[in-house]
C-alpha cells in the first residue's frame, strides 16, 4: 500500500523559509496529481498548490503565489513545497495529497484519494 509521509514542518519566525517534503512509499506509485493543502485551527482545509507529476504543470492559491513553489523529484517519488517569506497567517497543518489524474477540480480535496498525516507549520510574528 502506498503511503505519503510529510516532513519539514516546524516553528519559525515570520520572513524565513521552510521546505516541506512528501515522500511516497510502498507499491508502485501511479498518481499523476500531487497537491498541498493546509488547515488552520477552526478553519476548513484549503488548497495551497498542485503539480502534475507527468507534465510538471503547477498551480497555486492566490495567498501563496510568488512565495511558495511546488516541485518534484521523480527518482525519489518526492514532492516538495518551498515556502519563502512566511507569514503568521501561513500557520497550519500542511497535508500532501495524491490523486489519480489532473482535473479542473485539482484545487479541491475531492480530487485526491491519498493523504499524508500532516506536518505542523507555525510562524510567529
Amino acid at each position: 500500500q502506498v503511503q505519503l509521509v510529510e516532513a519539514g514542518g516546524g516553528l519559525v519566525q515570520a520572513g524565513v523559509s521552510l521546505r516541506l517534503s512528501c515522500a511516497a512509499s510502498g507499491r508502485t506509485f501511479s498518481s499523476n496529481a500531487m497537491g498541498w493543502f493546509r488547515q488552520a485551527p477552526g478553519k476548513e482545509r484549503e488548497f495551497v498548490a498542485a503539480l502534475s507529476w507527468s507534465t510538471g504543470h503547477s498551480i497555486y492559491a492566490d495567498s501563496v503565489k510568488g512565495r511558495f513553489t511546488i516541485s518534484r523529484d521523480n527518482a525519489k517519488n518526492t514532492v516538495y513545497l518551498q515556502m519563502n517569506s512566511l507569514k503568521p497567517e501561513d500557520t497550519a497543518v500542511y497535508y500532501c495529497a495524491a490523486g489519480p489524474r489532473w482535473t479542473i477540480l485539482i484545487s479541491t480535496p475531492g480530487a485526491y484519494d491519498l493523504w499524508g498525516q500532516g506536518t505542523q507549520v507555525t510562524v510567529s510574528s
